[in-house]
């Protein structure tokens, strides 16, 4: 029996408040909001979230009814939240990191040092393989507190709204990439003297 879109649509909103919006992609979703879709749709189960832990799948397991699971080994472990750390001396300002990062929280420019602005961070861990120089490493942040013991809601909903304006950002950079291939299309056919 399937379940009225409105439904499964405010199913995925409670399973994506219910995450600790990391972004990571270790639950082999691009986001939050596309694991949160897929488990409302029944696509995907409940333990997939290394950030959110233990309580993390309680949590889910209330919102959808389902039996607690184990955290699924294949998508990693329950451990202390990180912080990535650049060591200015060898950034080279590829700006890669930059284009990782899905919540903006590192920032310089081109061929120049870039640092991670600590309290945004999520520790998602996607701008370490980023980076050709491996001049970034992942730090401890949380002592020994794990899953929801090492975030709050109050990050998860800043980490939550920083990802929203990255994929603004990145929608409208690519509207501005579009429009200047389009300015110079025409140019592109005109015969030369």
């Amino acid at each position: 029996m399937s379940m009225p879109a409105g439904t499964l649509d405010q199913l995925a909103h409670a399973l994506d408040d219910a995450l600790p919006q990391t972004q990571c992609t270790r639950c082999d979703y691009p986001d939050c909001r596309g694991y949160a879709a897929a488990m409302a749709a029944g696509d995907a189960p409940i333990n997939q979230c290394p950030p959110g832990g233990t309580e993390g799948i309680e949590r889910l397991a209330r919102l959808t009814g389902r039996a607690m699971l184990p955290l699924s080994a294949a998508h990693g472990a329950e451990a202390p939240r990180l912080l990535a750390v650049i060591d200015e001396d060898w950034c080279i300002g590829c700006t890669l990191c930059l284009e990782a990062c899905p919540v903006d929280c590192i920032v310089g420019g081109p061929k120049s040092m870039h640092t991670v602005i600590d309290a945004l961070c999520t520790g998602c861990e996607l701008c370490v393989p980023a980076c050709p120089v491996d001049c970034i490493a992942l730090a401890p942040a949380s002592g020994a507190r794990t899953g929801w013991q090492a975030w709050s809601d109050a990050q998860a909903q800043t980490a939550r709204q920083r990802y929203a304006w990255h994929a603004e950002r990145l929608e409208r950079d690519e509207r501005e990439r579009a429009r200047q291939l389009a300015a110079r299309a025409p140019n592109r056919g005109a015969a030369r003297p």
